[in-house]
């Protein structure tokens, strides 16, 4: 329970359904000094305890910040150091929450971990474990799942899937929940209201190094360190328009002289689209992965699925043929493999 109206009524459904269900609270992050945003997580606490009483159930807080440093806040900062763009919030799911979470509950006495997750879950014939996307398609969160396996999922529940959020809010008003009216967090997983680029002003030393324009090698400005840029971002580059104003756009970091190179938003600015990806950290969450054959994929979340052409190169790599061309594919990143609305996994952009 992270103290949000989403897993306030995924408890409250367990609990009408008869199932013995205790509330637990993972404190991954507490942010002592102030130093990087609000980080609401004495609060965030109290919530929980609060709904877990309303709903008669126990609670209790699991201390994870030293796992979640090593595992999360850690890969988080060497991505960034080699001017990748990682995903905390997979990440936290399949390492954290899936992760030593899943073993501290299963070492506990507990036979699954239910989250708030708009995600459906359902067992296939075979007897494995399938997940589909949320009811709710504007709030469907499969994506941060994708690199889940087939063990952490058969311990997964997802009570909310079935419903679209305002049904959720209903339920959770009508049973007078104390996070009925609780906004989302928009923070990063599990930190809280932080933004990234204050998060990354914090831990990452500024390296400052030369604005290149890509299509002929031209200086534009400088730039306070490639880890506040990501591949596709318009705003905040620091070099203004041309004559036709023309925004500048990342399309590229040049680590060998440490540059960031920006171009004009067009389909043929270098780097900034591609027909064919390398993913590598292939999961798929419903056993080996297959042959080559025609998927869907979802490029970042809350895009939509594009159909690919998926041919596996073994060791854990796939290439990746886009029908059309895709835009801003930011190494680090996730693709996420689809077959119609059923989740197969994920990889991890080269």
């Amino acid at each position: 329970m992270s103290g949000g109206v989403d897993s306030s009524v995924a408890a409250l459904l367990l609990k009408r359904q008869g199932c013995d269900v205790a509330g637990a609270y993972m404190k991954n992050w507490i942010n002592e000094d102030g130093a990087v945003g609000h980080c609401p997580w004495m609060e965030d606490i109290e919530d929980a305890r609060r709904v877990a009483g309303q709903i008669g159930i126990g609670f209790q807080v699991v201390n994870l910040m030293r796992d979640y440093r090593e595992k999360v806040v850690q890969y988080l900062l060497d991505g960034y150091g080699r001017g990748l763009t990682p995903n905390p919030d997979i990440m936290c799911n399949r390492e954290i929450k899936f992760g030593v979470f899943r073993t501290w509950a299963l070492e506990n006495g507990f036979s699954a971990v239910a989250t708030g997750h708009y995600a459906r879950r359902r067992i296939a014939d075979s007897g494995s474990v399938e997940v589909f996307e949320g009811a709710d398609r504007n709030k469907d969160q499969t994506y941060f799942l994708s690199l889940l396996g087939q063990d952490q999922l058969r311990d997964a529940r997802f009570p909310v899937g079935d419903l679209e959020k305002p049904e959720l809010r209903r339920i959770a008003r009508d049973a007078g929940l104390a996070t009925a009216d609780k906004r989302d967090s928009q923070g990063i997983c599990f930190i809280g209201e932080v933004r990234m680029g204050d998060f990354l002003r914090a831990h990452v030393p500024e390296r400052p190094g030369p604005i290149v324009r890509a299509s002929d090698g031209r200086e534009l400005g400088r730039h306070r360190g490639l880890h506040y840029y990501t591949l596709g971002q318009r705003r905040g580059i620091g070099v203004p328009s041309n004559a036709n104003h023309e925004r500048y756009v990342v399309v590229g970091k040049r680590m060998a002289d440490n540059a960031l190179l920006v171009g004009f938003d067009h389909p043929d600015a270098p780097g900034l689209f591609q027909s064919q990806v390398r993913v590598h950290s292939l999961s798929w969450t419903g056993g080996p992965v297959p042959g080559a054959r025609a998927l869907e994929g979802r490029v970042r979340y809350r895009d939509p699925r594009v159909p690919i052409r998926f041919v596996p190169e073994g060791d854990g790599t796939a290439l990746v043929h886009f029908e059309r061309p895709q835009r801003a594919l930011a190494a680090g990143q996730v693709l996420a493999l689809y077959e119609g609305d059923r989740l197969l996994g994920g990889g991890v952009y080269a």
